[in-house]
């Protein structure tokens, strides 16, 4: 059996209704598990970035490249190198902090992570932090003792470093090329 790792797949769709639903129920079908997933609108109104993150063999990561491309609402489609791309995922979390020492020692432990405390209660303080999910899980980790109350993530989002973009003949027109591509 060929070794599984993880791949992130950038995917530009036309911002409609279901867009979304259409690109998670084609990794189901194929027998994939979502290891995260995020969408997010883009310099244009019309067009949404979906990031997607699977475990997969290179032949599986390539048949799921190919068939996202057939998909009608998919612009583009691009699987990001590990070595040159920027991944990052926020976390909140909302922690017991019912004593001042508590809520110092909370204070210290996001500042290590350079994360920001965004709400702060009587009985609780909420901390953000934003950072590859290893910095999440550590951040994580270090507030268990106190109480972790809840989490929400975002889930990752990623784009490649320096020059390179979803679609490297159009880096000269702008980010995205709506050619005869786009519907």
């Amino acid at each position: 059996m060929a070794e599984e790792k993880l791949f992130t797949f950038s995917v530009l769709v036309s911002n409609q209704p279901g867009v979304l639903s259409q690109i998670s129920r084609l990794f189901a079908r194929t027998g994939f598990n979502i290891e995260s997933i995020t969408a997010g609108r883009t310099t244009r109104d019309d067009v949404t970035r979906i990031t997607v993150e699977v475990l997969a063999d290179e032949q599986k990561k390539d048949l799921l490249a190919n068939l996202l491309m057939k998909m009608m609402p998919v612009i583009s489609v691009k699987v990001l190198p590990p070595e040159r791309s920027i991944r990052r995922e926020l976390a909140l979390i909302k922690v017991k902090a019912d004593s001042a020492s508590a809520r110092s020692d909370i204070m210290q432990v996001v500042n290590v992570f350079r994360g920001s405390i965004i709400d702060v209660s009587k009985e609780t303080l909420t901390v953000s932090v934003i950072g590859d999910e290893k910095k999440a899980e550590a951040m994580l980790e270090l507030l268990e003792d106190y109480g972790v109350i809840e989490v929400a993530r975002s889930g990752i989002i990623a784009l490649e470093r320096g020059k390179y973009t979803i679609d490297e003949a159009t880096k000269e027109k702008g980010e995205f090329d709506y050619g005869k591509n786009f519907l």
